[in-house]
């Protein structure tokens, strides 16, 4: 199996099924993302756990999103980095409280945010990885501020900080993201792949690249791609950021959770379409993609579960989390994944 032939899977598991994954030794699984908003016993192992104090809407007391990939498997810690490669991909995870970065000016948060992305790119250049494909962020507390500057805001300076030293550019091929609010008291973590190969960069027709962003949201634009698309001959991806009710860049239908998801999936579709152009066939369809779905208000989940299912009628079920939104007038935010298939030449 050549490089380019290793493929990359995502799974959302019930924490029974982790256990019953964990005890036959982890096979395939490259890293994981634990989503619950209580402490799930599951010990350290050469697998990156990413702990995220998020609480899954639903019957679950825990989500556990596992990415797949073949092996063998390397892993091992570069600084705050634990990861794990199979030399196609890596997946990362880096958690930081923000004591750990103490302010002299109350930017405690800034500080935190700008070192856990020097973390990343000093993990990425030690393994020789330059091809940043997604990055997930939660930080706690995303929309209040401090000494009057939004924590997001404060994020998204350090965030675009890091990028200016270690990249020497925000805009442009920039990788998928996105940035969801966690409760008071907790870390902040990140968790990241990267691949031997090179993504392309894919902005919506219907929104302003963010890294444009005008000043009114921020002296520091938000550094991401509105997706990802890779192309590797034996599986194209596709990893969609966050997506919300935006167009332009302007928030549209505040306060209606309804039509914000409507439009949500509208710029979705968007994307889609976008990203199947560049492609240049038809790879990648709504109703295919695995879905993350945010929920400021755990109330409007109904209405949003119908929503989805009238509109996508997905094939796998979608995962919904209790998130505060990096907009305060933003209700829902959904991210996704999608997988394509190319025929092999004869």
């Amino acid at each position: 199996m050549t490089r380019s032939d290793t493929l990359l899977g995502v799974d959302y598991l019930t924490p029974e099924q982790l256990d019953q994954c964990r005890a036959r030794g982890w096979p395939g699984v490259l890293g994981v993302a634990l989503f619950s908003s209580g402490e799930l016993p599951i010990p350290t192992t050469d697998v990156p756990l990413a702990r995220v104090a998020m609480r899954p809407l639903g019957d679950q007391p825990a989500v556990c999103e596992v990415w797949r990939s073949a092996g063998p498997f390397n892993s091992g810690t570069v600084g705050l980095v634990h990861y794990r490669t199979n030399g196609q991909f890596v997946f990362g995870r880096v958690t930081i409280a923000e004591a750990d970065s103490p302010a002299d000016d109350g930017n405690g948060f800034r500080l935190a945010s700008e070192r856990v992305y020097a973390e990343v790119f000093r993990c990425l250049a030690r393994l020789g990885f330059t091809h940043l494909i997604r990055i997930w962020n939660y930080l706690p507390e995303i929309n209040r501020e401090v000494g009057g500057l939004e924590r997001y805001r404060q994020f998204n300076e350090a965030r675009q900080r890091a990028f200016k030293a270690f990249r020497g550019q925000v805009n442009g091929n920039v990788p998928a993201a996105c940035a969801l609010g966690s409760p008071p008291g907790g870390s902040l973590v990140v968790y990241f792949l990267a691949g031997a190969d090179e993504g392309i960069a894919i902005e919506s027709p219907r929104q302003i690249a963010a890294y444009n962003y005008p000043p009114q949201y921020g002296a520091f634009s938000p550094t991401f791609a509105r997706a990802t698309l890779t192309l590797a001959p034996a599986q194209p991806m596709l990893f969609v950021s966050g997506t919300a009710s935006v167009v332009g860049h302007r928030t549209v239908h505040a306060g209606n959770v309804l039509a914000q998801t409507r439009e949500t999936l509208v710029n979705i579709r968007a994307l889609l379409a976008e990203a199947n152009r560049i492609a240049g066939r038809q790879l990648f369809a709504a109703e295919q993609l695995k879905y993350k779905t945010y929920l400021r208000r755990p109330d409007d989940m109904r209405i949003v579960v119908d929503e989805l299912r009238r509109a996508l009628q997905p094939a796998e079920p979608i995962v919904y989390l209790n998130a505060d939104v990096c907009r305060a007038d933003l209700l829902v935010e959904i991210e996704a994944v999608g997988f394509g298939t190319q025929p092999r030449a004869h």
